[in-house]
């Protein structure tokens, strides 16, 4: 087994990896940051970080994964999502979500730390009244996932236990 690398990606090439190895997407439209992983012959994967789609969302300290594309090497993917949610992190953003479809197991998602949060049904596309968009072709479910940074905790570390506030320091006060 190869080792793999995160090296950095420019935007119109992590686009043309999308296109030519996604099963079922297209590239996303914008991006803050693109991220790629390697083995010694070259890109095997991709991950593409922007705002959160859904505009509820966007509350200035989320990113969302629009996009994960590899061409099936191992531990590609996880590593991608471990990789995007450091980068994240040092930009100063306490949330990245990302999505999976029904069927999609979320393997990669869960051994980089993120946890589901939501379950939500099929849509067919953005259109809404006084906004019309073009329709999907394909509306399945998703599972909404995410990993968060508090800012009570130090980066990975595990939540600081509340002080005890039984003893002697209570009757002082």
């Amino acid at each position: 087994m190869s080792s793999l690398t995160i090296v950095p990606m420019h935007f119109r090439d992590a686009c043309a990896f999308i296109t030519a190895h996604h099963r079922h997407h297209r590239p996303p439209q914008g991006m803050k940051f693109a991220l790629g992983v390697a083995d010694a012959d070259g890109v095997v994967g991709v991950a593409v970080v922007g705002r959160p789609v859904a505009r509820l969302l966007d509350d200035g300290l989320t990113l969302e994964v629009t996009r994960t594309c590899t061409d099936g090497t191992r531990n590609a993917n996880s590593k991608l999502y471990g990789a995007a949610w450091r980068a994240a992190r040092a930009l100063g953003y306490r949330r990245l979500i990302s999505y999976t479809e029904v069927g999609e197991s979320g393997a990669s998602l869960r051994a980089a730390g993120f946890a589901p949060v939501a379950e939500l049904a099929p849509h067919h596309g953005w259109t809404r009244p006084g906004r019309p968009r073009r329709p999907q072709d394909r509306a399945v479910a998703r599972t909404r996932w995410e990993i968060t940074r508090h800012p009570d905790r130090t980066a990975d570390a595990e939540p600081r236990p509340e002080p005890v506030l039984d003893g002697p320091e209570l009757r002082a006060a």
